[in-house]
């Protein structure tokens, strides 16, 4: 059985105290998985120094403190070498298969309307109908590849092609808060209003991100998400 190692990837510094393994530049959800694994070795089993991490579609940044990872260690290397030596070991020990557990996250969502105003120029775009679009997006789990631009926003794939769709030629000036949006094959969730031009459905009426919660970050990368249509009625009177 093959191990990471036995796939291609490089290890790079990009400060004095952090470095990127990359598995290669593109978007493909074997390449995520390696990562999201890897990501779960590193918090498993955390070396001298640590500080976090930072997923990406098919890389991961490590950031450390490098007096503490030299102090852990006898040796005349660098911090970078020894934090690179210990990736190394971590990705000969992780099989091609294994997959670090993920969870399921449901999203409600109300779609259409005054919650998803480009939900009509989707059907334009796509020929299909309302429901049809809505049916094809809510039957697919979908992979969270990483969260980033905003504090919490998922970036997850891979849409249907059916409704896979171009970003606004002009972004939107505010897209509200909840908002769940289609880029490509890409779907993702604005957990704060901001512009932005990712074509938008609809809207949840879940807090993607609170910091005054426990783990202010409601899904993060590795997680699986799985969206369902509520109403109106339903989004208004949505509690927790």
């Amino acid at each position: 059985m093959s191990t990471l190692t036995d796939h291609h990837y490089s290890i790079f510094a990009i400060s004095d105290a952090a470095l990127t393994i990359d598995f290669g530049n593109e978007i493909h959800s074997s390449l995520n998985q390696k990562v999201i694994a890897l990501n779960h070795c590193i918090y498993s089993h955390p070396f001298a120094g640590f500080i976090e991490t930072v997923p990406a579609y098919s890389s991961l940044t490590v950031f450390y403190d490098v007096y503490l990872v030299k102090q852990s260690i006898s040796t005349e290397y660098t911090a970078f070498e020894i934090v690179k030596t210990y990736l190394e070991k971590a990705l000969s020990g992780i099989q091609t298969s294994a997959k670090a557990e993920s969870r399921l996250v449901k999203i409600p969502v109300c779609y259409g309307g005054s919650f998803g105003p480009d939900l009509d120029w989707l059907c334009n775009f796509t020929g299909l109908n309302a429901a049809s679009i809505i049916e094809l997006h809510t039957s697919v789990t979908y992979q969270v590849y990483m969260t980033g631009f905003l504090p919490g926003f998922p970036y997850m794939g891979i849409v249907n092609e059916n409704i896979a769709a171009p970003r606004k030629n002009e972004p939107s000036l505010k897209v509200a808060a909840g908002s769940v949006g289609i880029a490509g094959k890409q779907t993702g969730i604005y957990p704060l209003d901001s512009p932005g031009g990712w074509q938008i459905l609809g809207r949840t009426p879940l807090r993607l991100f609170d910091p005054e919660r426990n783990e202010p970050v409601l899904i993060k990368a590795g997680d699986q998400v799985r969206f369902y249509s509520i109403d109106e009625h339903a989004f208004n009177n949505w509690e927790g």
